[in-house]
C-alpha cells in the first residue's frame, strides 16, 4: 500500500508519499514567507496554487513511482484556513478524479500526532501539540484523542508570531526567537496563566509588548519563550500524573524549538518518562504525514471518499479508526 498525501492547512504546500513498510519515498514543499507582518490566507492560498504542479510532480520524481503505483490520496481537511485547505482538496480531488484512486480526508492534528508516533516509536504517549493556531495537551482514550488541556485564547505559534511582527520580524518568527532565548541573559518579570490545566497567552503576550523598547529584545524574547513554554511544561507534567502515561510527544510546528524541547525533556527525565521530538523536517507542516494518516485509514477500510474541508474540526471529534 502507498499513499500520497498534500497538506496546504496554513503557509506549507506539502506532498509527500509513504508505504506500509514505512519507508518515506518522498516528502516535498513550499513554503509561504514574508519578510514582515504575518500569513494572509488569500496570499497564502495564492501561493499554494502557484505551487501544485511543481510540489506533487516533485514528489513523484523523488519517489521513482508511476501513478499506478499509488493506492490512494491523502489530503488534510482540517484545522486550518479555509481558502488554502479548498487548494490541497481540490488538488486531492482532481488527481483521485485523473487517476481514478480513493481519496482520505485527514484530520491535519492527528497526522501530526500519528507521525511523530511513528518516528519516536511510542505506544501511549501524552502529546504536547504546539502549532500557529494550536495548543493542547492531549491522549489517546476509547478511540478518541482526549484533550486534557489547551489554550483558552491563541495558539503558541501565533503568539510568537503575532510578538515577532510586534519587534521588527518577519514570517515565521519563532526560529529567530528561538535563537535569541539562548542569548538572554535576564529575566523579565512577565505574566504566567495557568486555569487548572488550560493556558492562556494573550496577557503574556500583551505584556511583552509593552516592553519592547524598553528591554533588551533578547532578554525579552528569553523571557517570553521561559513563561510561555514553562505553563506548557507544568500542564504536561500535570497530564502525566493524572494518567499515569509514561511517554510525551512533542509535535506540531513549535516543536521545532529547541528551548521548549528541552525544558519538557528535563521535566520527563525528572519524572522517569520518556520524550519523544520527531525530527524537524516532521515538526513543522509536511506532506508525509498526511499520507501515512491516509495510509492508517486505508487500511482501516475507511469509506469516507469526500473532499470537504473543514477549518474547525478538533481533534476530539475524529474516530480513530485504525
Amino acid at each position: 500500500m502507498i499513499i500520497l498525501g498534500i497538506e496546504s492547512t496554513a503557509h506549507t504546500f506539502g506532498a509527500g508519499i509513504i508505504n506500509e513498510k514505512k519507508e518515506i519515498l518522498a516528502n516535498e514543499k513550499s513554503s509561504f514567507t514574508t519578510k514582515q507582518g504575518g500569513i494572509h490566507p488569500r496570499k497564502a492560498a495564492e501561493h499554494h496554487s502557484q505551487n501544485v504542479l511543481s510540489v506533487v510532480k516533485k514528489a513523484m520524481e523523488k519517489s521513482k513511482l508511476s501513478w499506478n503505483q499509488i493506492d490512494g490520496i491523502a489530503f488534510s481537511q482540517g484545522p486550518g484556513l479555509g481558502p488554502c485547505l479548498k487548494v490541497g482538496a481540490v488538488a486531492a480531488r482532481t488527481l483521485s478524479i485523473i487517476h481514478n484512486k480513493p481519496l482520505f480526508p485527514v484530520n491535519h492534528c492527528i497526522a501530526h500526532i500519528e507521525i511523530a508516533k511513528v518516528l519516536g516509536k511510542a505506544k501511549n504517549p501524552i502529546i504536547v501539540f504546539t502549532s500557529g493556531a494550536n495548543t493542547q495537551i492531549i491522549g489517546l482514550e476509547n478511540k478518541k484523542y482526549r484533550i486534557f488541556g489547551e489554550t483558552l485564547d491563541t495558539g503558541l505559534g501565533n503568539m510568537l508570531d503575532s510578538f515577532g511582527r510586534k519587534i521588527g520580524l518577519g514570517f515565521p518568527a519563532g526560529p529567530v526567537l528561538d535563537k535569541w532565548y539562548f542569548e538572554g541573559k535576564k529575566l523579565v518579570e512577565l505574566p504566567y496563566t495557568v486555569k487548572g490545566m488550560d493556558l492562556a497567552f494573550s496577557g503574556l503576550q500583551t505584556a511583552a509588548e509593552q516592553k519592547i523598547g524598553k528591554e533588551n529584545k533578547k532578554d525579552l524574547a528569553y523571557s517570553l519563550l521561559h513563561n510561555a513554554f514553562a505553563m506548557v511544561t507544568e500542564v504536561t507534567e500535570r497530564a502525566l500524573a493524572h494518567t499515569r502515561k509514561k511517554e510525551v510527544i512533542i509535535t506540531g510546528g513549535v516543536a521545532a524549538s529547541k528551548a521548549l524541547r528541552q525544558m519538557i525533556q528535563k521535566m520527563c527525565y525528572e519524572r522517569g518518562a520518556k520524550a519523544f521530538v520527531p525530527p524537524v523536517e516532521f515538526c513543522v507542516d509536511n506532506g508525509l504525514m498526511i499520507a501515512w494518516n491516509g495510509l492508517l485509514l486505508s487500511k482501516s477500510k475507511h469509506k469516507e471518499n469526500n473532499s470537504e474541508i473543514k477549518p474547525y474540526q478538533r481533534v476530539d471529534q475524529v474516530n480513530v479508526s485504525w
